[in-house]
């Protein structure tokens, strides 16, 4: 196990983009599989194109957009370290988590084969709940991520407390795609 670790974490150090965006696609992937089974109890049908797609996801979209975005702040200095850990924070909440989970819910429908009506029905049915609760698991998240772990394994701590949210994620975004399936009206969240 140490050896598996090491290796990671030289990948991340030598090539973080592509370490970054296939761990995000495996974090993707494994959240729906979680969701599917855990919690929707679908057993053996699993719906392994809508794992697919989260995983897709993940590795193409979430990936380079999360890498990036932490490489960015992580360039950003501040006057004391508590500063730093406030003001990251709140720019990751107000700036970069706002627009991910517009391009979550927009995407998703898109992968599904769905138009631009649908994935706006979508976004605007599932986007306040999902950004209300996001603030709930991933302030407190990122505050302890900026404040104790080393900038290059940030990406993994996120990936840690994501697969949760991923599953979250992916158990919101089948309900509202089968109430709207079904005509059953708004989706709840």
């Amino acid at each position: 196990m140490a050896a598996l670790l090491q290796s990671f974490n030289a990948a991340l150090v030598r090539r973080p983009m592509l370490t970054q965006c296939a761990t995000s696609a495996v974090l993707f992937g494994s959240g729906d599989v979680v969701a599917q089974q855990a919690f929707e109890q679908k057993g053996r049908e699993h719906d392994f194109a809508r794992t697919a797609r989260l995983a897709f996801y993940g590795g193409a979209i979430f990936g380079p957009l999360l890498t990036k975005w932490l490489q960015l702040l992580n360039r950003i200095s501040f006057a004391s370290p508590i500063k730093g850990v406030v003001y990251k924070v709140w720019m990751d909440q107000t700036m970069f988590t706002p627009a991910v989970i517009g391009i979550f819910f927009g995407s998703m429908t898109f992968l599904e084969g769905k138009g631009v009506a649908q994935a706006q029905e979508r976004i605007s049915d599932a986007y306040v709940p999902t950004l209300v609760r996001n603030w709930g698991v991933f302030v407190p998240a990122q505050a302890l991520n900026f404040a104790l772990v080393p900038p290059h394994l940030r990406f993994v701590a996120v990936g840690a407390v994501s697969l949760f949210w991923n599953s979250y994620l992916s158990a919101v975004n089948a309900r509202n795609a089968r109430l709207e399936a079904g005509g059953e009206g708004k989706a709840a969240v």
